[in-house]
C-alpha cells in the first residue's frame, strides 16, 4: 500500500467538489440561503443585551416564516436543480422584494441584500461551453482554440500588405501639396 492512495483520495474528493461547484449557480444558492435565515428568525427572534430585552416579533411572522422558508428552499433548488436557476433567481428576486414590509425590513435588510444578489446571480450565470480537445492535443489544462474562435480578419485577407505607399489627397494637402511617397 502506498503512502500517496489517501492522498490522492482526498484530492480527488476535492477536485469533485470543485467540479459539482462549477457546474451550477453555487454563490448565487449560498447568497439566498444566507438571506432567507434572517428573514425567517428575526420576526420571531429576540436579542438580550443584560437585563434589556429587544424583541423584533410583529404580527406578520407568519408571512416572514413562509418567505424565509420559500428563499432557503429556493437556494438549494439553484445548486440540486440548475436547470430552473431562472425561475429560483426571479422568485428569489420577488420574495426579498416582498420581504421589506412584511419581515421587518427584510430581515434588517441584510436578508434583503443577500437573497436580492443571490436572485440576481442566479438569473446571470450561465453554464459553461464544453471544451473541445482535438486528438493529437496534450491535455495540459488549456483548452483547444477551435476554427470559430480565430480572428475574423485571418481569414480571406493577405498576410501582407502592399509595401508601397500612396498619397492620398488628405495627406497631399497636409504636407503642402507634395506627395510624400514619391
Amino acid at each position: 500500500m502506498s503512502a500517496e492512495i489517501p492522498a490522492s483520495r482526498e484530492v480527488l474528493k476535492e477536485n469533485r467538489f470543485t467540479v459539482w461547484r462549477q457546474t451550477r449557480p453555487f454563490w448565487a444558492g449560498l447568497f439566498t440561503v444566507i438571506g432567507g435565515v434572517p428573514i425567517a428568525y428575526l420576526p420571531y427572534g429576540d436579542f438580550r443585551l443584560g437585563n434589556a430585552t429587544l424583541a423584533m416579533q410583529t404580527t406578520a411572522g407568519a408571512g416572514a416564516l413562509i418567505i424565509g422558508v420559500l428563499l432557503i428552499t429556493l437556494g438549494l433548488t439553484m445548486w440540486f436543480q440548475p436547470i430552473v436557476r431562472v425561475f429560483a433567481g426571479v422568485a428569489s428576486i420577488i420574495l426579498a422584494l416582498v420581504s421589506i414590509p412584511v419581515s421587518n425590513f427584510g430581515g434588517l435588510v441584510i436578508g434583503f441584500l443577500f437573497s436580492l444578489i443571490g436572485g440576481a446571480m442566479s438569473v446571470a450565470w450561465a453554464p459553461a461551453a464544453p471544451v473541445e480537445e482535438t486528438a493529437d492535443a496534450q491535455h495540459d489544462g488549456v483548452p483547444e482554440a477551435s476554427d470559430e474562435t480565430e480572428a475574423p480578419w485571418a481569414a480571406g485577407v493577405p498576410e501582407q500588405r502592399e509595401a508601397e505607399h500612396h498619397a492620398t489627397e488628405t495627406t497631399i494637402d497636409a504636407n503642402g501639396g507634395r506627395n510624400s511617397a514619391g
